[in-house]
C-alpha cells in the first residue's frame, strides 16, 4: 500500500473551534473505519499554544491515489468546512 502523510489546518474564523468539536465525532467514526480496512497507521490533532486544535495530522495508505483523494475529498471534516487547507505527501515509514 501507498502511504500518505496529511496534514490539515482548519478554519480560523469565529466558530472554527466550535463546528470542529460539533463534526468530531463524525470525522472519528470515518477514522474508525479506516482503521478496520488497514487504512489508518498513526494520527491525531495540531495544538495551538493554549492547547485548543486547530488542525489535525495523520499518516493513512491506500491501494492508490484515487482511493486517498476519495476518502480525503468524503471526509467530514472536509465537508462539514473544518479544515481550511489540507497537504498530502507521499510518505513511508521507517520501521513496522
Amino acid at each position: 500500500m501507498k502511504q500518505y502523510l496529511v496534514t490539515a489546518y482548519d478554519y480560523k474564523d469565529e466558530g472554527a473551534l466550535q463546528r470542529r468539536l460539533d463534526v468530531r465525532p463524525h470525522h472519528l467514526d470515518n477514522i474508525k473505519k479506516l482503521q478496520s480496512g488497514n487504512n489508518f497507521v498513526v494520527g491525531g490533532a495540531i495544538l495551538n499554544e493554549q492547547g485548543q486544535m486547530i488542525g489535525s495530522s495523520m499518516i493513512v495508505q491506500f491501494e492508490t491515489d484515487e482511493e486517498m483523494e476519495s476518502w480525503k475529498n468524503n471526509d467530514p471534516y472536509v465537508l462539514q468546512k473544518v479544515w481550511e487547507t489540507v497537504d498530502v505527501k507521499p510518505f513511508k515509514q521507517a520501521i513496522v
